[in-house]
């Protein structure tokens, strides 16, 4: 990933709403959420969350099909993947088996 695909992941998933959404359709997996389910589940105005999932769509984290008269929405594992990639590149001085999530008491960073 370039630092220009990553500045626009990063700038796309720094609102709450969009954030949220992601993390939701990161849960549901390959399966994703149909937008009214997670409009609900927000307790967002579908339009407004229309807005919030066209940026995601747009930043290529989040992956759209329509379904009829509904639009089903899918988190891109490979974009979030490369992000995750991106940000842990040179993690502790090149070895990333010491970059451990925060609690691990083999951390050292």
């Amino acid at each position: 990933m370039e630092t220009k695909q990553a500045i626009t992941s990063l700038t796309a998933l720094g609102h709450a709403t969009r954030l949220a959404a992601f993390r939701m359709l990161v849960e549901a997996g390959p399966a994703g959420r149909m937008a009214g389910e997670i409009a609900e589940q927000l307790e967002v105005p579908g339009a407004t969350l229309s807005f919030h999932l066209k940026e995601l769509v747009n930043a290529g984290l989040v992956a759209s099909e329509s379904q009829g008269r509904n639009v089903c929405y899918r988190a891109n594992f490979d974009a979030m993947n490369g992000l995750i990639a991106y940000l842990t590149y040179n993690c502790c001085a090149g070895s990333p088996e010491a970059c451990l999530p925060s609690g691990d008491e083999r951390c050292d960073c």
